[in-house]
């Protein structure tokens, strides 16, 4: 009994902590999601870069806010064995990031329980901590990332459309606002002459994308039964951080939005310590969507998610 409620301290402890660290960079002025610092030529989601799979949920944003803290130039973490496997070794005094994993484990009276009445018993989700270290932390190791390096400047604009476009998704262009329509299910967004750049208009249709990936047909993310009147915050933020993402898979630097949907968020985010685990799940969900439907999905998708509530 003592140590099924040290596990639920711990699974507590780590949804606040984790939360109030997002909530003090926020206030500071520093968006985990907005992710404005310069890697060596590589814009691209935080990788393990010994398995080459992308980190996804709310460890993109722990490990965009440490490597936004320390100035690494890559995006690739291994654990400190997995550094031991690929031949290097963490350098001495360096101090790594803590990220989650989701696991299970079977309380003591549930088994008790499941005993007695012949049942299976039922398992407990919680998070579990461990710790990665960048490759600039790494001597002896070369990061190889999992998706092609790329900076602004090599970014064809043929390339952002034809990403847009293998989506499938309908978007008209007209009018002086964005905005994704569900019944109609189309994304209404000003002409490309009205964006000074083509990777200012990608950031808008990244973000009305990953509203259209939450269609009822798609993927069906709806947050009215837990977040009630912050539904529509929590479904902006989902579409701000999944449009960072592709943003970064892209290679197009992104940016946030008003200063007002900052305070909603900060909000919602105080009022609840899961809401931006939820939010960067869901988030995660929606790119693997777009990706895999804009035919740029592979193998490398998920490097221990974290999936603790709905």
């Amino acid at each position: 009994m003592a140590r099924d409620k040290a596990d639920t301290q711990n699974r507590l402890d780590i949804y606040t902590e984790v939360t109030q660290r997002i909530v003090a960079e926020v206030e500071s002025g520093n968006i985990p999601w907005t992710r404005p610092w310069a890697t060596r030529g590589v814009s691209t989601l935080p990788h393990n870069a010994h398995t080459g799979r992308r980190y996804s949920g709310i460890n993109v944003l722990l490990l965009w806010i440490a490597g936004m803290s320390a100035g690494y130039g890559t995006a690739g973490w291994m654990t400190y064995r997995q550094a031991q496997e690929a031949g290097g070794h963490v350098r001495k005094g360096e101090r790594g990031t803590q990220v989650v994993m989701a696991s299970t484990y079977v309380p003591k009276n549930e088994q008790d329980r499941a005993r007695e009445c012949n049942e299976d018993p039922r398992a407990v989700p919680f998070l579990k901590r461990f710790t990665v270290f960048n490759c600039d932390q790494i001597e002896g190791i070369a990061d190889a990332g999992p998706e092609a390096d790329q900076t602004v400047a090599q970014i064809a604009n043929a390339d952002l459309d034809a990403f847009v476009a293998a989506t499938g998704v309908d978007i008209r262009f007209g009018g002086d606002k964005a905005y994704y329509v569900p019944s109609l299910d189309y994304i209404q967004c000003p002409p490309p002459s009205a964006f000074a750049t083509p990777e200012d208009l990608f950031r808008i249709e990244a973000h009305e994308m990953a509203h259209w990936s939450g269609a009822e047909h798609r993927l069906a993310r709806t947050f009215g039964k837990r977040f009630g009147d912050d539904a529509y915050q929590m479904e902006e933020l989902v579409a701000e951080i999944a449009a960072a993402q592709l943003c970064a898979v892209m290679g197009v630097p992104s940016t946030t939005r008003h200063a007002a949907y900052i305070q909603h968020w900060l909000r919602v985010m105080k009022s609840d310590r899961q809401a931006i685990f939820i939010a960067a799940r869901h988030a995660s969900a929606a790119v693997e969507f777009l990706l895999q439907a804009a035919g740029r999905a592979n193998d490398d998708a998920a490097e221990a998610p974290e999936a603790m509530a709905a």
